[in-house]
């Protein structure tokens, strides 16, 4: 998907874009294949799928938000982590999306948050911040976490629980029942504090069956 496709597919999902923002999402390409000739964090066979299959997978949240206006709303103006990171995902598309919220994006691997700072500013985000750390060291306590397919729903829950006072945005591919139900009895979570939402019901494409953003919330806190 090149850049005029994307634009033309987010408008019609997100109306509000603004002209600083549309320019913020075009500069990701220059500098994505800028900084992944240097640091490979994009495979270079799917450097050419940037839009499709890293920022709009990034931007699912975002439309898993829309359909659930109290939660979008909370999220438009909270602190949210993004752990493992890597090059920025899901973390800089949705920053661009969402100015009023706070981003941390933080992983252990100190050339991934390199690439992630230097396209952040490159675009311009002054809502971003990058670190460079292991998730149990971080003292931070945040609204949301938010992380695209970094482990097992039962290995990354351990890394944030205690950190996140609404809900775990995760994008995750696969047979997910399972994991939900190991997750579900290992850490006593209450029935109805996680759901799933399929990405396929917004981007129909192939790539993108079997993924979903799974939320996993606080005891009181799902939407």
């Amino acid at each position: 998907m090149d850049y005029p496709s994307f634009l033309s597919f987010v408008r019609e999902t997100f109306p509000s874009l603004t002209p600083a923002q549309e320019a913020q999402f075009a500069a990701l390409d220059g500098l994505y294949r800028e900084w992944n000739g240097r640091i490979n964090v994009i495979s270079r066979k799917d450097i050419d799928n940037l839009y499709d299959h890293h920022v709009l997978h990034s931007l699912a949240i975002a439309r898993y938000l829309q359909l659930r206006p109290q939660l979008e709303a909370t999220f438009a103006g909270a602190s949210v982590l993004d752990l493992g990171t890597g090059g920025g995902f899901p973390g800089i598309p949705l920053a661009i999306l969402f100015p009023g919220a706070r981003f941390t994006l933080c992983d252990s691997v100190g050339k991934k948050t390199l690439v992630a700072a230097e396209v952040a500013k490159g675009v311009g985000l002054a809502n971003v911040r990058v670190v460079n750390a292991r998730a149990e060291s971080l003292p931070d306590r945040f609204d949301f976490v938010v992380s695209r397919a970094v482990a097992s729903l039962t290995d990354f829950y351990p890394w944030v629980k205690g950190k996140f006072s609404r809900s775990i945005l995760y994008l995750k591919g696969g047979d997910l029942n399972e994991e939900i139900a190991a997750l579900m009895g290992r850490f006593r979570l209450p029935k109805g504090s996680v759901s799933t939402w399929p990405v396929d019901a917004w981007l129909a494409d192939p790539y993108f069956e079997g993924k979903r953003v799974v939320e996993i919330g606080r005891t009181g806190q799902m939407a």
